[in-house]
């Protein structure tokens, strides 16, 4: 069960889909605890989140309204010409360090900034698809030669990407195995449970002097039943005011 948090920022979502008209809704849906529990419970001033999967960046912007760094009436202009929030986070946009959305880079990104200010913790969100990239896992060997204990990587491990089920695309298990090998210390939780994702998000790092690897069991779609885990909702163009109703009354 969704507790009435976690309901309004899917209706925030769903607003900015309405707004520009189209979005990524089941990426966007699988990320919300996640992006919800870091800006609510978890970062700091001198923090960093890097939205690696930037494709599920309605998750982030609600979160950026929620926090008054971005004006609510920029979720109704979302991916309309000359608009603040666009398909992908860019850099520019009040709280977004980097610009995101070319799959693979974001860790790689993330380990400049915690190598370049080791008193600073960077958090890194990336998608369970986005790990067939090469270069995740070449970045994960240097975060794991430099030790960088100021680093965690969250995975939104929602089983789906854009054209198929990922054991089908490229399977990753075993895959907590595979991070504690690049020299992570990893852990697997429950992505939409607020109290396990706090507990996990709070008590950083996993093992001392090791970069930390946080891999979220998530839902793709989480909320609405009709979307969960559905292909065709990874991406929604001609998101209509009718599409909006049925995913507000699913979620009510």
């Amino acid at each position: 069960m969704l507790d009435a948090r976690s309901i309004h920022l899917r209706r925030q979502i769903i607003r900015a889909l309405v707004g520009g008209g189209r979005g990524h809704v089941g990426p966007s849906f699988s990320l919300v605890e996640i992006m919800r529990m870091l800006y609510d419970d978890v970062i700091g001033p001198d923090d960093t989140v890097i939205l690696s999967k930037g494709h599920g960046c309605l998750a982030q912007y609600v979160m950026l309204v929620e926090k008054g760094l971005v004006d609510a009436k920029e979720l109704d202009r979302f991916c309309r010409a000359h608009a603040l929030l666009g398909g992908h986070p860019e850099h520019g946009i009040p709280g977004v360090q980097c610009s995101t959305g070319s799959l693979g880079h974001g860790l790689s990104l993330g380990i400049g900034m915690a190598l370049a200010h080791r008193d600073r913790r960077v958090f890194v969100v990336v998608g369970d698809g986005e790990c067939n990239e090469g270069s995740i896992w070449e970045a994960a060997l240097c975060a794991g030669k430099h030790r960088l204990s100021n680093l965690t990587v969250i995975v939104d491990y929602n089983k789906r990407q854009s054209y198929g089920p990922v054991d089908v695309v490229q399977p990753l298990e075993p895959f907590a195995a595979k991070w504690w090998a690049f020299g992570f210390a990893a852990t697997m939780v429950d992505g939409h449970s607020v109290s396990v994702l706090r507990e996990a998000l709070t008590h950083l790092p996993i093992v001392p002097e090791l970069p930390s690897v946080v891999i979220c069991h998530t839902v793709k779609g989480k909320g609405v039943a009709e979307i969960e885990g559905h292909p065709f909702w990874h991406h929604k163009d001609n998101f209509t005011a009718d599409d909006a109703r049925r995913l507000e009354e699913a979620l009510a």
